[in-house]
C-alpha cells in the first residue's frame, strides 16, 4: 500500500504523542487509533498503516536476541543484560538461543544492530580476508 506524504507525516506526530521517557505509552496510543478510526480522517487508512509500521519498527528495536555455543549461566545472562540495558535502555525482551556452530563467544542482535564475538564469525571474516 502506497501511502502519502501527509499520512506518513500524521503517523509520525500521533506516534511521537505516544511514547514516553519509558518507551511507548500502549494505552496512549490504542486511545489513538480508536480516535482515527471513530473519526476517520482524510487518507486514515494510510495513517494506520504507517502507525502499524512505525509500532512494528519499535518493537524490533526493543527485541534483543542472544546466541552462543553453550547454555549461559545465570551471572553471564545479567552480564550481558546488565551491558545492553546501559547501551540501548530500559524495556528490551531478552531471547537465549543455543547454537553450537558459533564454537564459542556469542552473537547478539538488537533490533537491526549486530554483535558478533563468536569464533565462527572470526574465522570467517579471517577467511574473507585472505
Amino acid at each position: 500500500m502506497k501511502i502519502s506524504k501527509t499520512a506518513t507525516i500524521a503517523a509520525r506526530r500521533i506516534f511521537r504523542s505516544c511514547q514516553t521517557a519509558a518507551g511507548l505509552d500502549e494505552p496512549k496510543l490504542s486511545a489513538a487509533i480508536r480516535e482515527l478510526v471513530a473519526t476517520q480522517p482524510r487518507d486514515y487508512r494510510g495513517i494506520l498503516h504507517g502507525l502499524k509500521r512505525l509500532v512494528r519498527l519499535e518493537v524490533e528495536r526493543r527485541q534483543v536476541t542472544v546466541e552462543s555455543a553453550t547454555d549461559l549461566d545465570a551471572a553471564s545472562r545479567a552480564r550481558v543484560e546488565a551491558g545492553l540495558t546501559d547501551k540501548y535502555g530500559h524495556g528490551l525482551t531478552f531471547e537465549y538461543r543455543v547454537n553450537p556452530a558459533l564454537l564459542g563467544g556469542l552473537k547478539v542482535r538488537v533490533g537491526s544492530d549486530v554483535f558478533d564475538g563468536s569464533v565462527k564469525g572470526r574465522l570467517d571474516r579471517l577467511a574473507q580476508v585472505f
